[in-house]
C-alpha cells in the first residue's frame, strides 16, 4: 500500500479484443455490472477524465451570478470541502468544464484537477461554484503530484481510476496504478483505432509490455458471460 498517496484501481469495461465504447456492441449493456463492481471495489473517490465527465457538468445549474474579475487569481490549491464521504475528480488540465452550480455527483464532492494554464475567470467560477480544485502541473498532469496531493489535501485512501483509456495509458506509464479490474464482455468491437482500456503515444508505448506485470489475483463470471478480471499491476 502505498504511503503518500491513494491506492489506485483502474476499474474498466472492455470487449474481449480490449475496445472500451461498449455503445458499440451487440451484447446488452455492461452498466449494471459496472457500477456493482465498483460499489465492491469500495474506493473512497473516483475519477475520469475530461470527456467522460463532461455529461455531468453539462447538466450542472448555471451560478446565480457570473464573477466578476478582479486581481489576479494565486495558482494555489482550493478545498471547498474535505469531509466527504467520497468524491468524484475531474481531471480538466485546461478548464474547459463549466460545473456551474454542480459540486456533487451522487453525493460525492467533485474535485477538478487542473494544470496552471486555465484562466483566472475558470478559477473564479469554480470558487463561486462550491467545486475544490487542485494544481496538478504547470502546463501538463504530474500524476504522482496529483495523487499526492489527493491523499494529504482530502484523506483519500483508495481511488477508482475510470478512463478514458488516455488517462489509463498515461497513469500507468507513470507506474501509479496499482490493480486493474476489468470487466470483460461477450462482443467484438474490431474498429481499428477505437479507443482502448490503455492507449500510450510515442516510442515508450512500444516497450511499456515488457515493462508491465500483470499477477490475476482474482476472477468471477457474472450474469450475462461477463468475467470479472482483478490483477496486481507491477512496472519492473
Amino acid at each position: 500500500m502505498p504511503s503518500d498517496r491513494p491506492y489506485v484501481i483502474c476499474h474498466m469495461t472492455s470487449s474481449v479484443d480490449g475496445r472500451i465504447r461498449s455503445r458499440r456492441w451487440k451484447t446488452a449493456p455492461p452498466d449494471r455490472h459496472y457500477e456493482a463492481v465498483h460499489n465492491r471495489l469500495a474506493g473512497d473517490a473516483w475519477m475520469c477524465g475530461r470527456v467522460t465527465m463532461q455529461g455531468y457538468a453539462d447538466s450542472a445549474a448555471p451560478l446565480a451570478r457570473t464573477p466578476e474579475a478582479g486581481a489576479p487569481v494565486a495558482r494555489t490549491d482550493h478545498v471547498a470541502r474535505k469531509d466527504a464521504a467520497s468524491f468524484a475528480i475531474a481531471l480538466d488540465a485546461s478548464g474547459r468544464l463549466d460545473w456551474g452550480a454542480r459540486n456533487e455527483i451522487e453525493g460525492d464532492h467533485v474535485i477538478v484537477a487542473l494544470t496552471e494554464v486555465v484562466p483566472d475567470s475558470h478559477l473564479l467560477a469554480l470558487q463561486a461554484g462550491g467545486q475544490s480544485y487542485v494544481f496538478a502541473g504547470a502546463d501538463t498532469v504530474d500524476f504522482p503530484l496529483l495523487l499526492g496531493k489527493l491523499r494529504a489535501l482530502f484523506g483519500i485512501e483508495r481511488l477508482l481510476v475510470e478512463g478514458g483509456g488516455g488517462i489509463n495509458g498515461s497513469m500507468l506509464r507513470a507506474g501509479v496504478i496499482d490493480e486493474l479490474s476489468l470487466l470483460v464482455v461477450p462482443a467484438v468491437d474490431g474498429l481499428r483505432g477505437t479507443q482502448a482500456v490503455f492507449d500510450i503515444d510515442g516510442a515508450e508505448a512500444d516497450t511499456l509490455g515488457a515493462r508491465c506485470k500483470l499477477d490475476l489475483v482474482a476472477s468471477e463470471t457474472l450474469s450475462g458471460g461477463i468475467v470479472w478480471l482483478r490483477y496486481r499491476v507491477a512496472m519492473v
